[in-house]
């Protein structure tokens, strides 16, 4: 379901309309970073780099300090949340057409919220503020809602993971790129400096989860293993709830959305999340 949920949610970030509404905010759109902060942290209001640093872990504090507190210069939070409605409302009826209010996209928009509603929040900031923002009234956006605080609220599980693992933000990166899961040139944009990522494979070495050449061990695969089989656990409450053969209708009910999302080559072709993004036809 991460796999089906993620791009849908993910879209947010790469829409062409969603990079217009931006624009008309008054955000620098050459670089999606700076809406991209704006649209993920204004659910947690008025936020400062050390919150948005903890609440996101895996960029570099001084690449958060770049961008926060500066969006909120541009727009408010109140502000963005509304634009980021009006991109997702665009971008969803250019992907959908005559689809998007048909009755499928309602079920699926009544399954997804009923997942998302058993979400444990404890200890979960960025889905606990997504699901305070409550749900639209239009179903397409009801969905979309639903299926961003399902993933900050496996988002928020995977820190969780991590810091059972004892890897720092860098260290969760570097371990990340030694499983060979994305290449180290994908995650520059989180900031790190050669010399902080080195010495993120100086400590993970010293404990034994890379070898010589910065590669995982045997001890670092298990160790990331385990990292996704926690982080696998502690998302997995909502579908749980849903149950096998109502999460199965609802993957069903979003394939066309999934499809569409795809096929807009939006997505860049390899992310630092470990999800392919290639081409799936759906009816």
């Amino acid at each position: 379901m991460w796999h089906q949920l993620e791009p849908i949610h993910a879209s947010l970030y790469f829409a062409p309309r969603a990079f217009e509404e931006a624009a008309a905010l008054g955000y620098d759109t050459q670089s999606r970073w700076p809406s991209y902060f704006a649209w993920r942290t204004a659910p947690l209001g008025h936020a400062g780099p050390a919150l948005v640093s903890a609440t996101y872990y895996s960029f570099s504090p001084a690449t958060i300090a770049e961008y926060v507190p500066a969006i909120w210069s541009t727009a408010t939070p109140a502000e963005v949340l509304a634009a980021r409605l009006r991109a997702v409302d665009r971008t969803f009826r250019e992907l959908l057409g005559d689809r998007i209010g048909g009755e499928g996209i309602a079920e699926a928009a009544a399954l997804a919220t009923e997942a998302a509603e058993h979400a444990t929040l404890a200890a979960r900031p960025l889905a606990a503020a997504n699901r305070d923002l409550g749900w639209s009234e239009e179903p397409h956006l009801a969905l979309w809602q639903a299926t961003t605080v399902l993933r900050e609220h496996r988002g928020d599980g995977h820190l969780a993971a991590l810091l059972t693992a004892g890897l720092d933000p860098c260290e969760a990166l570097v371990s990340f790129a030694a499983i060979d899961a994305a290449p180290k040139s994908h995650f520059a944009s989180r900031g790190w400096t050669d010399e902080e990522w080195e010495a993120a494979r100086d400590r993970l070495a010293g404990r034994g989860w890379l070898d010589a050449e910065g590669k995982a061990t045997a001890r670092g695969q298990e160790g990331r293993d385990a990292v996704e089989r926690l982080t696998d656990e502690l998302a997995a409450e909502p579908w749980r709830v849903l149950g096998p053969e109502r999460a199965a209708r609802l993957a069903e009910l979003t394939g066309p959305l999934l499809g569409g999302v795809f096929a807009s080559g939006m997505l860049p072709a390899q992310s630092t999340l470990g999800i392919a993004t290639v081409q799936v036809a759906y009816p």
